[in-house]
């Protein structure tokens, strides 16, 4: 399940998932804010990680400034 589109734009799950982070979050936490199953949601920040849009905090996880920015202008 890609988040990011190739003229990277985000998905809608990518676009719920960065929604849900706008306060630092859980895994489980993300895939249940943004309405998808914990697989999927796993899947998708792995891609938004990839993207630079999200970090890894310990166990939560959260927006970084590049992902704020790209939320924002969605």
């Amino acid at each position: 399940m890609a988040c990011i589109n190739p003229d990277g734009t985000l998905t809608s799950s990518g676009l719920a998932m960065l929604s849900a982070l706008k306060t630092p979050i859980t895994l489980e936490e993300v895939a249940q804010v943004a309405g998808l199953p914990l697989f999927r949601g796993r899947s998708g920040v792995r891609d938004i990680i990839a993207g630079g849009l999200v970090e890894e905090e310990g166990v939560k996880y959260s927006l970084t400034e590049l992902g704020k920015q790209r939320l924002e202008t969605q």
